[in-house]
């Protein structure tokens, strides 16, 4: 695991932070161009097992929020897992 000191004022180390995690907000950039690729592949397949592409945008615009989510939740709690670090 890789570790980060943190020092207070005085120069002494107060604590030690993991910098192997990943923020929030990395996960949430990572979710949105995921699901944009996604939602282009889930767009095309519908639009060729309908024949409609009204339906096929309908079905892609779902499926965009639903996965995002779950990509999200699903990157935080793997990015809490230990194994693997």
């Amino acid at each position: 695991m890789v570790t980060e000191k943190i020092f207070n004022n005085d120069g002494d180390s107060s604590y030690t932070k993991s910098v192997s995690s990943e923020k929030p907000i990395r996960s949430v950039v990572k979710a949105v161009s995921w699901r944009m690729i996604g939602s282009l592949d889930t767009l095309i397949i519908s639009w060729i097992a309908t024949g409609d592409v009204k339906t096929a945008t309908s079905i892609a615009s779902i499926d965009l929020f639903t996965k995002m989510i779950l990509y999200f939740f699903h990157e935080r709690i793997w990015n809490a897992i230990k194994w693997g670090k």
